[in-house]
């Protein structure tokens, strides 16, 4: 069967993560480690720990959990649909150590009723911490839903914070 996607694990600070490229060289998946490993899995998955757009995506996010990295600089390839993929788009123009609520995202994207809406796409982000879905919380400011984890969420906030010297620390409570 021929290779179609190639994958790599990586650990870090929020767990072992799972890196997915598919032949068009760009990045397609970040999985996490409790994720259920038959859950929007593609089929004819490889192994490669030598596929570039790995090894660039992982040591994006080393320098990223180091605090040398604020932007990533990566070649990615949505597979959503069209209101999914603007979300998604939406995501990745939040500022490191910034965040907005499911309303300003449905705001931004010229759909302001469409927080729920905005809140499921967020919830199928197909690349976490590179597509930053954590700097999203509730229009209280609390914390809310993260397919990484509520603890991952705080923590990857967190570091952002620290990293752009705002001192008030994120707390699940």
């Amino acid at each position: 069967m021929k290779k179609t996607y190639s994958t790599k694990t990586m650990d870090s600070p929020v767990g072992r993560l799972t890196l997915v490229a598919n032949q068009k060289r760009k990045l397609i998946a970040i999985h996490w480690e409790k994720d259920d490993p038959d859950f929007d899995q593609p089929e004819n998955m490889e192994e490669d720990m030598h596929d570039p757009v790995l090894l660039k995506t992982e040591q994006q996010l080393k320098e990223y959990f180091s605090g040398e990295r604020q932007i990533f600089s990566l070649d990615l390839d949505f597979n959503g649909t069209a209101f999914q993929k603007d979300v998604w788009n939406a995501l990745l123009t939040i500022p490191f150590g910034e965040t907005r609520s499911y309303g300003d995202i449905a705001r931004q994207i010229g759909n302001p009723k469409s927080v729920r809406a905005v809140g499921a796409a967020n919830g199928k982000n197909p690349l976490p911490i590179v597509v930053p879905c954590h700097r999203v919380i509730g229009s209280s400011g609390k914390l809310v839903g993260f397919g990484g984890g509520m603890e991952n969420k705080a923590l990857l906030l967190n570091l952002e914070k620290t990293k752009t010297g705002r001192q008030k620390q994120i707390s699940l409570f």
